[in-house]
């Protein structure tokens, strides 16, 4: 992977402007049942009402549309996702008609592979997510088409920034911003907005106990290998890249990542359905077991939540709101 630089101002404008049109500026939801819960004064971005059902919408289409720009002959590309990232890449593909090969882990679930085979991508199951990367990154070298990186690429951390604009847009007054983290491009996004503010936001990220390759990390002090379990979270499921750079941006960027436990993420989903009525994956009711659980102390403060994704198979939203 070529080192890349963290995306200036700039570049986030850039993104936006790029993206516009195609991927929703979001709801920014008042949710009075957090609010009571914490103390705090709680919304949530629902970026889970993009047209592929995840927030990955906008860096795929900046990503491609930054290859387009640059290989007008553009005919294919390939990635490696637990599922919404090649849905993502997968519909701005289409819009392109370029071609997507879309390497998964076993562990994705149905709903997301039905829903790429729909988008006419190209499906390639491996054992786990380590094996997806490994075999997207051989294939395009071996094929010489380009790799879209579910993460570590300025141009997906870029359009995952423009969520952060629209979040400190919409209520200027944010102390506080939540997300789930995973691979880290989305929290490294909203840690470069939240850090030109004029004033100090918190930046906290919730990561699933099943999969903490952050947490790994920082006590290790460089990125590690952990042991991944399997997790409600599939979405953040897996480990980090080697050389990921967005190693360095959350650790620099990010005040606080905080463990959530697999009941604790279950009682999220729960909550958020009998609550507020919206069917989430565990990827995105993960924080709201971060600010149930995570002892963030958020009262008195105004919060800003991103639940990313609805992806979920319903078999599993049955099994979670029976238990």
């Amino acid at each position: 992977m070529a080192h890349w630089s963290a995306p200036t101002a700039d570049d986030i404008s850039a993104a936006a402007k790029r993206i516009a049109g195609i991927a929703w500026h979001t709801p920014f939801l008042h949710s009075a049942w957090l609010s009571d819960l914490t103390g705090a004064d709680v919304w949530l971005k629902l970026e889970f009402v993009q047209p592929t059902g995840s927030f990955k919408i906008r860096g795929a289409v900046n990503a491609l549309a930054l290859l387009r720009q640059q290989q007008p002959g553009l005919t294919t590309v390939v990635t490696a996702s637990s599922g919404n990232h090649g849905l993502a890449v997968a519909w701005a593909a289409r819009r392109l008609n370029v071609h997507a090969r879309v390497y998964l882990p076993k562990t994705t679930p149905a709903a997301k592979r039905d829903a790429l085979t729909r988008l006419g991508a190209e499906v390639c199951v491996t054992p786990s997510y380590e094996d997806a990367e490994a075999d997207a990154h051989a294939h395009a070298v071996s094929a010489s088409v380009p790799f879209v990186p579910p993460y570590n690429a300025a141009a997906i951390v870029a359009g995952t920034a423009t969520i952060a604009r629209e979040m400190f847009e919409d209520q200027p007054d944010l102390d506080v911003v939540v997300a789930p983290l995973g691979g880290g491009g989305l929290l490294s996004g909203l840690g470069l907005v939240a850090r030109a503010r004029g004033h100090r936001v918190s930046v906290i990220g919730a990561e699933a106990e099943a999969s903490p390759a952050f947490t790994g990390a920082f006590a290790a002090g460089r990125i590690v290998t952990v042991r991944v379990e399997p997790t409600l979270a599939d979405g953040l499921a897996g480990n980090m890249e080697p050389d990921s750079q967005t190693f360095d941006l959350v650790r620099d960027l990010v005040d606080r990542v905080v463990l959530v436990s697999e009941s604790s993420i279950a009682d999220g989903m729960r909550g958020l359905a009998e609550h507020e009525h919206l069917i989430v994956e565990g990827s995105a009711a993960i924080v709201v077991g971060a600010l149930r659980h995570g002892g963030l102390e958020l009262a008195g403060r105004r919060v800003g939540v991103v639940l990313t994704g609805r992806n979920v198979d319903a078999a599993t939203v049955s099994a979670v709101l029976q238990a």
